[in-house]
């Protein structure tokens, strides 16, 4: 297809004169912009977080995937900016929406970031721009809710005047083998002239763009991958709960299985689900699904399964404190790791905080130690990690590894330790016969 703001922005992308604007600037925001700024296009990141402004415009990143040295020379070289003036808008050719979407307490989608973002941008669309959602929602979102709002409402007409794609983030923080700049990025447009511009736009920064034959195609492969995930993680966390009753060890059932070259993919149990994206996703699926009169059981069954894991893993060290002569409540207990994966800052949807949560709810006495993330609030507490971690694993009557963060000195802990729950196998062959070791 061809037409006037068609032709014009992609030649705007091919000789890096659009003005890119992203509009949120957390762990899939900022990777993003420091990408198009690489690739020569001047950014600017809006977020109402004055803090995330004010760091960005020092040269200083918040985002431990994004190193500072990047973002002050791209700041140097006049190519990153942040703001928290929305009116910055006027001028941007392309907008990337990276906004949270979390689940309200009811389990509902909390679309309220995605709305606060489109309604400011709706005051400034004009002729000439294409967005891109990139907050993970459900099949629909981007047709039924910010198409009207940034067309019909404004007088704009799709496809001719402005130009809307969906394309899922895929940011797995701490990773350094795929990055936002070579993870392929999936790209579906509400119409086809929409999935060109915005190819043509991504295409210029990114090394594989896949285009899609439409938005929810795209909306709904991001829920498919996630949901891969969320099920076969229940899977597992149930398979280690049947050997546990069995009394066969899961992790070498698990390494046998995955000697197979062929039709099994390796996963691991552990504490339950963290991050933004597994524990939360296939549940937007899920509520839609019961929008039409549909149970989407797997989701239901892993979901449930999953969330159970931190109360599973308060019953072991009960039983384990119990099997010493000790009980729970009065106990003094140390969590080794509040992040929800290894050796990264992030504890969104951390399993730490449940397991934190429930040990203190049965009158545990909790402390916490992670070398990422110096202070925890969550709900009515709030903690501070411990400054002398081998003298608190002495001091302690149990230690719950619930992060295996590569830092540890797992022989150390083990050795001084009275008692260790290991949650994720950090120990190894080493805690698998060790009376002081409880596994899940």
């Amino acid at each position: 297809m061809s037409n006037q703001y068609h032709d014009q922005l992609i030649g705007k992308f091919q000789d890096k004169s659009a003005r890119v604007a992203i509009l949120g600037l957390g762990y899939v925001g900022l990777p993003l912009a420091v990408v198009f700024a690489d690739a020569g296009f001047h950014v600017i990141g809006i977020d109402p977080d004055q803090r995330k402004v004010d760091s960005i415009q020092r040269g200083v990143s918040h985002i431990q995937d994004v190193p500072t040295a990047q973002v002050k020379r791209l700041r140097e070289q006049g190519l990153l900016e942040a703001t928290a003036d929305f009116s910055v808008l006027k001028q941007a050719d392309a907008v990337s929406i990276c906004v949270p979407t979390p689940l309200r307490k009811t389990g509902d989608p909390d679309l309220s970031y995605i709305l606060s973002a489109t309604e400011e941008l709706q005051k400034y669309m004009h002729p000439g721009m294409v967005v891109v959602l990139e907050s993970t929602t459900y099949p629909g979102t981007t047709r039924e809710i910010l198409l009207p709002m940034l067309g019909q409402e404004v007088g704009l007409e799709i496809g001719q005047d402005f130009f809307l794609a969906f394309s899922p983030e895929r940011v797995d923080p701490g990773r350094e083998d795929w990055t936002t700049i070579n993870t392929p990025k999936v790209m579906g447009g509400i119409t086809p002239g929409c999935t060109e511009v915005a190819v043509a736009w991504y295409s210029q920064a990114l090394q594989r763009v896949v285009p899609v034959s439409s938005a929810e195609v795209a909306e709904m492969a991001k829920l498919l991958e996630n949901t891969f995930r969320m099920i076969n993680i229940g899977l597992v966390n149930e398979m280690a709960i049947m050997c546990d009753r069995l009394g066969v060890d899961v992790w070498e059932v698990i390494d046998a299985a995955a000697t197979k070259p062929f039709g099994f993919m390796k996963f691991t149990p552990g504490p339950g689900l963290g991050g933004h994206c597994i524990p939360i996703d296939p549940l937007y699926l899920s509520w839609k699904l019961r929008a039409i009169n549909y149970t989407a059981r797997f989701i239901e069954l892993a979901s449930e399964i999953n969330t159970g894991m931190p109360r599973y893993v308060v019953q072991k060290v009960q039983d384990a404190l119990n099997e010493r002569g000790k009980a729970l409540k009065g106990s003094r207990l140390l969590v080794l790791g509040a992040a929800y994966k290894p050796d990264i800052d992030d504890v969104r949807e951390s399993p730490a905080l449940d397991v934190i949560g429930l040990l203190r709810q049965k009158g545990a006495q909790v402390y916490y130690h992670d070398p990422y993330i110096p202070r925890l609030k969550h709900d009515t507490w709030e903690m501070e990690s411990v400054t002398d971690l081998p003298a608190m694993v002495k001091q302690v009557d149990g230690v719950v590894i619930v992060t295996n963060h590569s830092s540890y000195d797992y022989p150390a802990i083990l050795e001084a330790a009275a008692l260790i729950v290991d949650t994720r196998n950090a120990l190894g062959k080493s805690g698998k016969d060790n009376p002081k070791v409880v596994r899940l």
